[in-house]
């Protein structure tokens, strides 16, 4: 990394112009104020059951996926990839196994073509130590992932997938259980060292398979005309005391790098799976699953199955790869002619931007670059280079395409005191650019649909957000960053 200077953007006058220039570099990275210095908006909902036929198979339900380089080690990348939403702590006695019938993965592409580069995967295993005589999750106390107290368990499979093949990284790993409660489990945290203590990978990598706090946060009331029609009902994070299944990946940045050089190539696209078999025979008390995998369930950028694309594409969104997402005319045309800012309008009286918006084009499927490509013609809206593989030195122009993936400049550096509002604060590592796991995307996209990154100020109506800025719990500083879960019922609350 080069020098960088004006990383903080300044807001002046009541409406929160912004006139300052951020400058990073990596060849040089230019970065103009206008995709910054903006407050908090509206909040729309949380990847859960985004769509008809997901909500109905939590077990393969992406709930959020995160991407960010390593606070503590700015060498490595770590993804946040969560399933099984609103999982209730206190919801014995079978509580929330991962599917053994299913593929978890989470992709790369580093050359903006819609294809993963490499690809990790895991699948899982039950192993029940007594069925014939036993009911319960745990016999007795469970102190170590091994005690035979623990009479449920999963063991999972790790691969990666890249030019040279599928490579086995793991195999046979337990799974941290579910937290059964602190009579069963009284020191869980030892439980996930543990864990990540048999899940070290390759040139000092690591990953972590288990239960955690859901790190979303909102308030879902965002249902109920927008917040009550008068931003109302807001200020209660509907997701707090709640857990989901999580698989937290860290990786070298040049694992993942195209060409393995993250220096000439530091522009990656994330995106997170499931991918579940094709045929399922039910009978005698059993599930025989067979046939190829087939995507039912995919995670990119926070929110855009749920509040750009219309009810009738949900499911075939998230079947499709980002490489055919260009092609599928309908929803572009959502993404150039967004339903929200609609909808602000109808409820709320605030006039909605004017189409068609290349600047969410941007924002969700090229990257922000100066040279990105446009959909109606015309130069790139916000001219700056953050996050658009087109970036890297030794991509092919001509291969890419547009698709939605949650892109991620690795040679951004760390920020020792991040701004939740990320890009949109003046913190340059913050999304869109990547996420972590303190932005509040929320906030943040609601800010971009309603034009923020094209008009240089925010919409004051809708400043105070859903007053939701922060997750219940605090986050951890080292990996796997995310909190333990609760083990207290969520309706013991008030």
């Amino acid at each position: 990394m080069c020098d960088r200077t004006r990383l903080v953007g300044r807001r002046r006058g009541a409406r929160g112009r912004v006139r300052s220039v951020a400058l990073l570099s990596t060849g040089t990275l230019l970065v103009s104020a206008a995709i910054f210095g903006f407050g908090a908006g509206t909040a729309a909902a949380s990847s859960h059951r985004e769509a008809p036929l997901i909500a109905g198979d939590p077990k393969a339900d992406n709930t959020d996926t995160y991407a960010f380089v390593s606070p503590d080690k700015p060498n490595m990348v770590t993804v946040v990839a969560n399933w099984i939403p609103l999982e209730e702590p206190n919801a014995g006695p079978n509580f929330y196994p991962f599917a053994t019938d299913a593929r978890y993965t989470i992709k790369f592409d580093n050359n903006g073509d819609g294809v993963a580069d490499t690809t990790y995967a895991w699948t899982f295993r039950d192993h029940v130590r007594d069925s014939a005589n036993q009911f319960l999750y745990n016999t007795g106390v469970v102190r170590n992932l091994t005690d035979r107290t623990l009479n449920f368990f999963q063991t999972y499979t790790l691969t990666e997938t890249d030019e040279t093949g599928t490579h086995t990284l793991l195999s046979n790993k337990i799974v941290t259980p579910s937290d059964v409660g602190p009579a069963s489990m009284p020191n869980y945290n030892r439980l996930r060292q543990q864990n990540i203590a048999q899940g070290q990978l390759p040139e000092g990598g690591q990953n972590y398979v288990g239960q955690a706090d859901d790190p979303f946060f909102l308030d879902l009331r965002v249902f109920d005309l927008l917040y009550g029609g008068n931003l109302s009902e807001t200020g209660h994070d509907t997701l707090s005391g709640y857990n989901v299944n999580t698989i937290v990946l860290q990786v070298p940045k040049a694992e993942v790098a195209l060409k393995h050089d993250p220096d000439r190539n530091p522009v990656v696209g994330v995106w997170s799976t499931t991918d579940r078999r094709s045929t399922n025979v039910l009978g005698n008390g059993s599930v025989n699953a067979s046939g190829p995998f087939v995507q039912v369930s995919r995670l990119g950028n926070p929110l855009v199955n749920e509040v750009v694309v219309p009810l009738k594409y949900k499911d075939a969104f998230n079947a499709i790869t980002p490489a055919q997402d260009h092609t599928v005319q309908p929803v572009v045309d959502k993404v150039l002619d967004p339903i929200v800012p609609k909808l602000i309008q109808q409820i709320y009286g605030i006039p909605a931007p004017k189409t068609p918006r290349n600047d969410l084009v941007e924002i969700f499927l090229t990257g922000i670059a100066k040279n990105a490509p446009t959909l109606t013609g015309g130069r790139a809206p916000i001219q700056a280079d953050l996050n658009s593989q087109l970036l890297n030195k030794d991509v092919n122009p001509g291969a890419f395409v547009p698709s939605e993936e949650l892109r991620l400049n690795m040679a951004v550096p760390v920020t020792h005191d991040p701004n939740r509002l990320g890009v949109l604060g003046g913190d340059l590592q913050g999304f869109p650019n990547g996420r972590r796991l303190t932005d509040d995307v929320v906030d943040i996209e609601l800010q971009a649909l309603e034009g923020a990154a094209q008009s240089g100020h925010l919409v004051q109506a809708l400043a105070a957000g859903d007053k939701v800025n922060a997750n219940d719990v605090r986050f951890d500083d080292s990996f796997p960053y995310i909190a333990l879960p609760h083990d207290e019922a969520v309706n013991t609350a008030g």
